[in-house]
């Protein structure tokens, strides 16, 4: 019977989201790839230093069993298949033993994969391929390899946290709001409030997790928070569109405006995902955190399509 990831979460994921190769990326940065190749083989003995994303994925994979299995994590990256010895290496010396499927592509595009791979997340540092991943319809966040890792506090709980409109919703109402301005917006989000927001780019992996949740049976729990720049009036049509979708988050923070990081800090999450390079900065001091480039706020960031955060290029 051919091998399938069907009924899996599955997550791809880069190695410079995965773990900390920046000190290697800067001699890709620098044009020199095949110096870059040789410093990996060099080091195939060294672990990697962990990355933003490895929490999320150390917790992700603790919700399989011997008997069942519930999430399946793949590398997705520009290296080449030499330096994915490496990190292939680094992940079972982190106690990654599941991840054993991995794509090498040594710097071609690699988000075409994520179609026969039926991904429900795409984790990297590079912003063009995550851009093109969302263009695909693929969930897709460009990790700010800058951003403090996740706390340890809670071991048995994945917590993720994520923006509203053009990350879990679509971005209608952002348009409203970056056309006319915040009174058009509230009175937009007020007349609608009983019809549901069309979902956004990260709606399938919302689902994914509420149906890993729904699972149960696993030691391991998953706490969700929408944190958002909405207030009330404009609360009620994210939460009754949750509600339309069969989905709950465990946490709604309707902040009006303020800066999110320091309340993300509290929250504690595995990793945040928001629309908004402003958001990612003031997360990031705080917490693991990704750029969704979608919508209307990233029009401008699109059209660029190689610019990163924190740390540029493309391993």
């Amino acid at each position: 019977m051919a091998a399938t990831l069907q009924d899996q979460l599955v997550v791809a994921i880069s190695s410079r989201a995965l773990f900390d190769f920046e000190e290697e990326n800067r001699l890709f940065e620098d044009g020199d790839p095949a110096a870059y190749m040789r410093l990996q083989l060099e080091r195939i003995e060294k672990p990697a230093p962990p990355g933003v994303a490895l929490s999320l994925v150390r917790k992700l994979l603790a919700f399989n069993t011997a008997s069942d299995k519930r999430v399946e994590v793949v590398m997705l990256s520009r290296n080449d298949p030499v330096s994915g010895m490496r990190v292939f290496r680094s992940a079972r010396a982190h106690g990654l033993t599941q991840i054993q499927r991995g794509v090498f592509t040594q710097g071609r595009d690699p988000f075409h994969y994520l179609r026969p791979l039926g991904a429900h997340l795409f984790l990297s540092a590079n912003g063009a391929d995550v851009a093109q991943a969302l263009a695909l319809g693929h969930p897709a966040a460009q990790v700010a390899t800058q951003a403090v890792r996740a706390s340890d506090a809670h071991p048995d709980e994945v917590r993720i946290a994520f923006d509203g409109d053009a990350v879990l919703f679509s971005d209608e109402a952002e348009r409203v709001y970056q056309s006319g301005g915040l009174d058009a917006f509230q009175s937009h989000e007020t007349e609608k409030a009983a019809l549901p927001l069309p979902p956004g780019p990260f709606h399938p992996f919302l689902t994914a997790l509420h149906r890993l949740q729904q699972a149960g049976g696993s030691a391991m729990r998953i706490r969700t928070a929408l944190v958002t720049a909405r207030s009330a009036p404009a609360n009620e049509r994210p939460i009754r569109t949750l509600m339309h979708w069969g989905v709950t988050v465990d946490e709604a923070l309707f902040l009006g405006g303020l800066p999110k990081g320091e309340f993300l800090r509290e929250f504690q999450p595995d990793f945040f995902f928001d629309d908004q390079t402003g958001h990612i900065e003031s997360a990031a001091a705080h917490v693991p955190a990704g750029h969704v480039a979608a919508g209307v706020t990233n029009v401008t960031f699109r059209a660029e399509s190689g610019r990163e955060l924190g740390a540029t290029t493309a391993t």
